[in-house]
């Protein structure tokens, strides 16, 4: 159980207790889903603290946890606890890298004792390695992603917005499964398909436009994440096929290679070395993928600034990108669960060049 092994990390690290603010890491931790308060982990219990507006929810969600009914004065609640269990002189854990600078300072003045220790890594490092449940969600969250490319394959046409097909594939996705999409939608045609994050905007799509699609939703609280490129017929650019094909290549070379222990600096390496043997190096500017879990952006980092190993379970995206800034841009993306004996892809929709 994640609870288990978080635990079994608290006493590694020689902590009393530990403060989980972060949503992600509560939900993942308790399967508490509401948006406020903290989890208080002892090596021997576990509290949550959070307003009335979560009590009952904190009843069906998190049974195993012994509810602190806080109202609105959670650091006060927190403080009292900690006094209550002994621990207002303990060495505690808590996400600096989540917690704003003024709860921090709140936590402090009220328990100026507490020796408190940055440990922001440790649930993130859980949560990198998927459970089989955990696998089954972003299965499904992966497979809707595909149906609603593939609807869109048959959808889409001349004519249209970036923002019609944007909210074409938001429908679609909600109203089949998803609980929210995984981030807003890319769909950017003609000269924006060269803006990695581009915002669809009421540009008309064109027949031979470049069309670049990046999306995403959430089922079971697990996300997916997909981008396919395509000509909405025949190209308009000369350079376009050549280009797709180079994009291509490179997630074939990055998939083929992953496995559980290699780097992420060296699992970028496996696509970014295939894009500058044919000239377009300058033209990658970002890391070949990431982890995919309870958020759409989590670890392992899969990047060319990433020295640590891809852990065996873990979930992640295969995005390699070629970008013409004024012309068009193409990437293509995948998601894969990393194995020791290598990367299994999950995504299943096509890809084409042309769409016809």
């Amino acid at each position: 159980m994640p609870l288990t092994r978080f635990r079994a990390k608290m006493e590694q690290a020689g902590l009393d207790a530990f403060v989980i603010s972060q949503q992600d890491n509560r939900r993942y931790l308790a399967g508490f889903t509401g948006s406020a308060g903290f989890l208080l982990i002892t090596l021997q219990q576990q509290y949550l603290i959070t307003d009335s507006r979560y009590y009952e929810q904190v009843r069906r969600q998190a049974p195993a946890w012994k509810l602190v009914k806080a109202g609105y004065k959670t650091i006060e609640a927190l403080a009292n606890l900690l006094t209550d269990l002994h621990l207002n002189e303990a060495a505690i854990g808590f996400e600096a890298e989540y917690a704003p600078y003024q709860q921090y300072l709140q936590l402090k003045e009220a328990m100026p004792a507490v020796r408190w220790q940055d440990t922001a890594h440790f649930a993130l490092e859980l949560r990198a390695v998927k459970t089989p449940a955990e696998l089954a969600a972003v299965n499904s969250a992966m497979a809707l992603a595909d149906e609603a490319m593939t609807h869109i394959y048959t959808w889409i046409r001349p004519g249209l917005t970036e923002k019609d097909v944007a909210w074409e594939l938001e429908l679609y996705m909600r109203t089949h499964g998803a609980t929210a999409v995984s981030f807003e939608p890319i769909v950017a045609a003609g000269p924006n398909s060269a803006l990695p994050h581009a915002t669809p905007t009421g540009r008309t799509i064109k027949r031979g436009d470049v069309v670049l699609i990046d999306m995403g939703c959430v089922v079971d609280g697990y996300c997916s994440d997909t981008t396919r490129t395509f000509s909405l017929g025949q190209p308009h650019n000369n350079r376009y096929p050549a280009v797709w094909q180079v994009v291509a290549q490179a997630l074939q070379a990055a998939a083929g290679g992953i496995k559980a222990g290699i780097s992420g600096k060296a699992a970028d390496a496996l696509a970014r070395d295939v894009i500058e043997a044919a000239g377009y190096g300058d033209y990658f500017g970002h890391s070949l993928g990431h982890g995919v879990g309870l958020a759409v952006h989590e670890g392992p980092r899969v990047s060319y600034a990433a020295a640590d190993p891809l852990p065996a379970g873990s979930v992640i995206t295969i995005e390699p990108g070629i970008y013409l800034p004024g012309e068009f841009g193409v990437r293509l993306e995948d998601m894969a669960v990393v194995t020791p004996a290598g990367a299994t892809v999950i995504t299943r929709s096509p890809k084409f060049d042309v769409l016809a």
